[in-house]
C-alpha cells in the first residue's frame, strides 16, 4: 500500500485534484524512484481499484485522483495531525532577551491567580524543533487568559497561557498580545528555576507538553 500512497501523493503535488494532469511515465518514475514499468503497473492497478482516473493517447498520459483516492488522503492527513500535532514540541533551549524577569514580576499576581502556582521570576526561551511552530503544537489547546492591566499610565496587554509540562514540571507557554518573540520561540513560565530544576543551558534538548486539549 505505500507505493499507492506514494503515488497518490505526488499526483495531488502535481495539481491532479479535481482536473486530468498530463505526466509521462519518466516523470512519474524518476519521482518516485523506480522504473517506467513499474509505474505503468501500478497505474494500471491503481486504476482497477477505483484510485485514479486516466487517459492515453500515445505517449502521453492524463491522470487525475478519483474520489475514492482523495479520500485515501484525506484519511492519512487526520490520522498524521493526531500523531504529529498532539501538543508536543520538542525544542533547544536557548537565551531570552532579558525581560522576562521584569514582565513576570509586573504579571505575578495574574499568574497566581489565573494559572495557579507562584511563578519564577523569569521565562525559559525555547526555540522549537518540531513542529514548525508553537502554535501547531497547540492549535488544539484552549489557552487561559491573563488580563492586561494599566499601570502609570502604561497600558500592558493581555497574555495567552498555554498549560504545558516540560518534562515533570508543570508551567505554561506565555504569548503575550505584543510579543517579540517570532513563533519558533516558546517562553515558557514556570513555578521553579526550569535551568536549574531540569539541569538545562543553551542548546539542552527538552520536551514539552500541552496538558489538556478542547
Amino acid at each position: 500500500m505505500s507505493e499507492r500512497i506514494e503515488l497518490l501523493i505526488e499526483l495531488a503535488e502535481l495539481g491532479a485534484i479535481g482536473r486530468k494532469r498530463e505526466v509521462t511515465l519518466r516523470e512519474l518514475a524518476s519521482r518516485l524512484n523506480t522504473s517506467p514499468q513499474s509505474i505503468l503497473r501500478l497505474l494500471r492497478e491503481m486504476e482497477r481499484e477505483g484510485l485514479i482516473s486516466r487517459e492515453t493517447s500515445g505517449r502521453k498520459t492524463r491522470l487525475g485522483l478519483t474520489e475514492k483516492g482523495l479520500e485515501i488522503l484525506e484519511e492519512l492527513h487526520e490520522r498524521l495531525e493526531k500523531a504529529l500535532y498532539c501538543g508536543l514540541i520538542i525544542g533547544e533551549v536557548v537565551s531570552g532577551l532579558g525581560e522576562g524577569s521584569y514582565y513576570v514580576r509586573l504579571y505575578r499576581d495574574r499568574i497566581r491567580e489565573y494559572l495557579g502556582f507562584d511563578p519564577f521570576p523569569g521565562t525559559l526561551n525555547v526555540k522549537v524543533l518540531f513542529p514548525r511552530t508553537i502554535f501547531d503544537a497547540l492549535i488544539d489547546v484552549r489557552p487561559i487568559l491573563i488580563p492586561g492591566f494599566v499601570r502609570d499610565g502604561r497600558t500592558f496587554g493581555d497574555v495567552k497561557a498555554y498549560p504545558v509540562r516540560v518534562e515533570d514540571v508543570e508551567g505554561a507557554i506565555v504569548v503575550p498580545s505584543r510579543s517579540v518573540h517570532p513563533p519558533k520561540i516558546a517562553e515558557i513560565i514556570a513555578p521553579v528555576n526550569l535551568r536549574e530544576t531540569l539541569n538545562l543551558r543553551d542548546g539542552s534538548r527538552i520536551r514539552i507538553k500541552a496538558v489538556g486539549g478542547r
